[in-house]
């Protein structure tokens, strides 16, 4: 019965914390929105300033964790797939709470051609609103964003890793 309480509890716990993260004041990022401006390390240890890249279309995707299943599979595609968006020129940028090491662990391991950015604080994700799924996990959200920085297109699926691929390149060949 202890035992029972005590999931209990930290379940509500959870709840709770999900429920504050979501309801803060954030500003979801939604279609015809301008990228919102901010910086964060890349897996080099290089600052990457969002708004020295207005002028090229661009795909952000946030994703969970480094070397986790779902990551590895949309990261892996989006790597398999590179060459596509490197055609349209595209930059891709991959977005996690990971610190620098993690992502050079990671882009070494998989061989990945684009930029991770460390958002170790979770301040970018915040920026632009991408919420929690199942009450706990950082979620998994895509933007397209033209080379004015305005926000084309979005996708939020947890377990549709490799959709955000298609569903961006989609996009990106309609503008």
């Amino acid at each position: 019965m202890k035992i029972i309480i005590i999931l209990l509890i930290t379940f509500i716990g959870l709840l709770f914390l999900n429920n504050e993260y979501n309801n803060s004041p954030m500003k979801k990022i939604e279609v015809g929105d301008k990228v919102p401006s901010f910086e964060l390390f890349d897996q080099n240890g290089n600052l990457f300033f969002v708004n020295a890249e207005i002028g090229k279309s661009m795909v952000i995707y946030f994703y969970p964790k480094d070397d986790t299943p779902g990551c590895v599979k949309e990261a892996c595609k989006f790597r398999d797939e590179f060459e596509k968006f490197k055609d349209l020129n595209v930059i891709v940028i991959g977005i996690s709470g990971d610190n620098v090491a993690s992502h050079k662990k990671f882009e070494e391991k998989y061989n990945l051609p684009f930029t991770l950015l460390a958002d170790v604080n979770n301040s970018v994700r915040k920026l632009f609103g991408v919420p929690k799924s199942m009450l706990f996990l950082p979620g998994r959200v895509t933007y397209v964003i033209d080379k004015n920085g305005i926000v084309q297109y979005t996708f939020n699926s947890q377990f549709g890793a490799e959709k955000h691929i298609e569903n961006s390149l989609q996009k990106l060949n309609e503008l």
